[in-house]
């Protein structure tokens, strides 16, 4: 038996992933590495870092909202991105979405690449219930 819960957003996950969008482990959701994709695989936002930014939040929220909580859980986020001077431009909404201080803790990297065609940026982020 596995010592986390998968936590899915919808009714079917597709088969040909091998990961779940997150995971449950005691009162820890992990949260994977999310793209700014719509229902049907396509981007949302192209050349937009901000669009993709608030698709992949608003792609999280609906996650969490699984477990009875929203994006005031998160503690942590990871994001990789394309240009240091693209995900600066997703600082005014984190401030919008985390309405903090606090703020979670974060980390930003920049990569030479993502997996999806045409994304600027990748999240993954950790919650706490």
């Amino acid at each position: 038996m596995p010592i986390y819960q998968p936590i899915l957003p919808g009714d079917k996950w597709p088969d040909k992933f091998t990961f779940s969008p997150a995971v449950r482990v005691g009162n820890l959701i992990f949260l994977s590495g999310t793209t700014a994709t719509d229902d049907a695989g396509n981007i949302v936002g192209p050349g937009d870092i901000v669009a993709q930014t608030r698709r992949i939040f608003e792609k999280f929220a609906r996650v969490l909202a699984h477990v009875g909580v929203g994006l005031e859980n998160i503690v942590e986020t990871t994001d990789y991105v394309l240009s240091l001077d693209e995900y600066k431009k997703t600082s005014q909404l984190r401030r919008e979405l985390f309405k903090g201080p606090p703020w979670p803790a974060a980390t930003g990297v920049v990569v030479k690449g993502l997996v999806r065609p045409d994304a600027l940026i990748e999240i993954k982020g950790i919650a706490s219930l």
